[in-house]
C-alpha cells in the first residue's frame, strides 16, 4: 500500500495491489460484524505412504488453499526393538538413521509433487509412537487443524492394532478430520 500527496490540498492518493484490496475487504468484512467462521494458518497432515494417507492429503491441499494455510506432513518412523540371540547383532541407531533419511526423502518428493504446486508445506519425520508424536507435533507446531487417514479396521485387527486415529481425536489439542479410505467422494478431481 502506498500512500502520496494529491495534487488537492487536504487529500492523499491511496494505491493498493492485490494484497493489500484482500486484508482490506477482510477489514470491512470484520468491521460490519461478519468476521469468518474460523482461521486455518497450520494443517498437519501424517503420511505413512498408504494411498488412505495420501487420500488425506488431497483433502488438506484444497483446505489449505482455500484459506492460504501452510501444510505439514509429519511421518513417524515407529522402530520395534526385537531383539535375541536369534536376529543376531542389529545397529538399532543406524537402521533408524537409516529409515528417517528414506522417510525425510519420500516426504520431500511428496511435497513437491502433490502440495507445492499449490501452496506451501513443510516436511517433518520423528521417531516414536504414533499417536504420541503426532499429537506431539500438532502441540509444537500450534496446528489449527489435524487431517488424518483411518483404514477402517474393525474387529481383531483393530483390538491388536488399535486405531491410530481414534486416539489422536481423543488427544489432539485442535480439531480432527478423519479421512476414511472408502467413504463418498466429494472432492473434485
Amino acid at each position: 500500500m502506498k500512500i502520496k500527496p494529491s495534487k488537492k490540498s487536504g487529500s492523499v492518493v491511496v494505491e493498493l495491489n492485490p494484497r493489500d484490496s484482500e486484508r482490506l475487504s477482510q477489514g470491512a468484512a470484520l468491521a460490519n460484524g461478519t468476521p469468518p467462521p474460523f482461521k486455518l494458518t497450520k494443517i498437519l497432515v501424517p503420511i505413512d505412504f498408504s494411498d488412505c494417507s495420501k487420500k488425506a492429503l488431497q483433502y488438506a491441499v484444497p483446505f489449505a488453499k482455500q484459506f492460504g494455510a501452510t501444510i505439514t506432513l509429519l511421518h513417524v518412523v515407529h522402530v520395534n526393538y526385537v531383539g535375541g540371540p536369534e536376529f543376531g547383532a542389529l545397529d538399532f541407531p543406524l537402521s533408524e538413521i537409516d529409515l528417517r533419511k528414506s522417510a525425510e526423502q519420500q516426504l520431500a518428493e511428496l511435497a513437491a509433487t502433490e502440495v507445492q504446486p499449490q501452496t506451501a508445506a513443510a516436511t517433518l519425520v520423528r521417531i516414536g509412537q504414533e499417536v504420541v508424536e503426532i499429537v506431539g507435533a500438532a502441540k509444537e507446531l500450534e496446528s489449527d487443524l489435524i487431517i488424518i487417514s483411518t483404514h477402517g479396521r474393525t474387529g481383531l485387527k483393530h483390538v491388536f492394532m488399535g486405531s491410530v486415529a481414534e486416539n489422536v481425536v481423543r488427544l489432539a489439542p485442535c480439531p480432527v478430520l478423519v479421512v476414511r479410505e472408502h467413504e463418498h467422494e466429494f472432492l473434485k478431481q
